[in-house]
């Protein structure tokens, strides 16, 4: 018991050094904005469909380059969209077909069992979805809303992560989804509600004056819904896969869909919002 108490001690104490680390690098590139958070988000976004369809295919083959190259286009096409990108726009339809006959190729020129063609060309589709559209969605808000509006959503999901961890950790007894992820508890998961509203009303105080009270409140109540269903969704996939970790890329956060999962789910509300209550 000791033993144990001790290495999740020495996991914490990783899991802070790290996000301490990186907060003030995703700011800063929240920030700069334009290509050069577009590129950020990109090269994420590549890495993240490298890891699922790692997790599945334990290698990556012509299905996974596409998907992979698909992902990491995404967010640079969300920031060309956002920027009077009118021309792309006409062409976006072409550009979604060509998409889907360059991945049925690959899939034809797939080695292996031919059974196993159009699975790698469905784990290619969802990295497009789940690895590239979200993170996009994070370019879109940025480029749209501001940075503020970026800070708003990392503060909503990354306080709901932390007060989730430590109300499941000191108050957890219910089981939330013990399928899925036995550790998370109902008392987890209020605790990061409670984490989430808390959070956007600060930035709200800080950086978004204008946005209401009640507006603040429903961002933060969106996010500690749609934050833990992007952690569970995260965590059913890798059950799927057989996997404890998405990879090994962020010390003490395992891989980086581990770190980002429902930071991508929460991205499309804060985006909604940021249609309701900025423009």
């Amino acid at each position: 018991m000791a033993a144990a108490a001790s290495e999740q001690n020495r996991n914490l104490a990783v899991r802070v050094v790290t996000a301490l680390v990186l907060f003030p690098f995703a700011v800063w590139f929240t920030w700069l904005g334009d290509q050069y958070f577009a590129v950020l988000i990109a090269i994420a976004a590549a890495l993240s469909a490298g890891e699922l369809l790692w997790m599945f295919e334990k290698r990556l083959p012509p299905t996974g380059w596409v998907g992979v190259v698909g992902a990491a286009a995404m967010p640079i096409f969300a920031w060309l969209w956002n920027d009077g990108g009118k021309p792309l726009q006409d062409w976006a339809g072409v550009v979604g077909a060509g998409a889907v006959v360059a991945l049925l190729v690959a899939a034809l020129l797939q080695r292996g069992e031919l059974v196993q063609a159009p699975r790698s060309a469905a784990l290619a589709a969802l990295a497009w979805g789940y690895a590239g559209l979200l993170p996009a969605a994070v370019v879109a808000l940025r480029e749209g809303a501001g940075w503020e509006w970026v800070v708003l959503l990392f503060v909503v999901t990354w306080a709901n992560d932390t007060l989730a961890y430590f109300a499941g950790r000191f108050l957890g007894k219910r089981p939330l989804a013990p399928r899925i992820s036995p550790k998370k508890t109902w008392e987890g998961f209020w605790g990061g509600a409670a984490g989430s509203v808390l959070g956007a009303l600060a930035v709200k105080a800080l950086f978004i004056p204008d946005l209401s009270v009640p507006a603040a409140v429903l961002v933060g109540a969106g996010g500690a819904v749609l934050g833990p269903l992007g952690d569970l969704c995260e965590s059913m996939l890798k059950r799927a896969a057989g996997v404890k970790d998405s990879g090994k890329v962020i010390p003490g956060h395992g891989g980086l869909l581990d770190r980002i999962d429902a930071v991508l789910f929460v991205a499309p509300w804060v985006v909604a919002c940021s249609l309701w209550f900025h423009r």
